[in-house]
């Protein structure tokens, strides 16, 4: 199993299902993630705050960009807009860090939310 923390918006975003697709540097930690494993997400403004989701595939790109363009629609990422996506993921990420690691994006499927931590 592996675990994520995410800001709250974006957690929001995905325990309600409006976002599938969690965006990620393709890091040695995200290149351990298979289809079929599980992640437990975790809010990152409230740590009891939590939902277990499964990985139903898993999109690779050199970039956001590319990614946006050829993998994954925005409202996959939880927005409307390309432009609006590609902005919030500069935010997290440098264009050196996309280039340095490549870019995933995990889709994923919610199966519970709110079971007690570490079931």
């Amino acid at each position: 199993m592996h675990f994520m923390r995410v800001q709250e918006k974006y957690y929001n975003l995905l325990k309600s299902g409006k976002k599938t697709v969690e965006l990620r540097l393709n890091d040695d930690k995200r290149r351990q993630i298979k289809v079929g494993d599980k992640i437990e997400f975790t809010n990152g403004s409230d740590k009891n705050d939590h939902f277990m989701a499964e990985v139903v595939a898993l999109h690779t790109a050199p970039d956001f960009e590319t990614l946006c363009t050829k993998c994954i629609t925005p409202r996959q990422g939880g927005f409307d807009a390309k432009e609006e996506l590609l902005s919030v993921l500069e935010e997290f990420y440098t264009p050196s860090a996309q280039k340095k690691y490549g870019v995933v994006g995990i889709e994923i499927k919610v199966l519970s939310a709110g079971y007690p931590k570490g079931v």
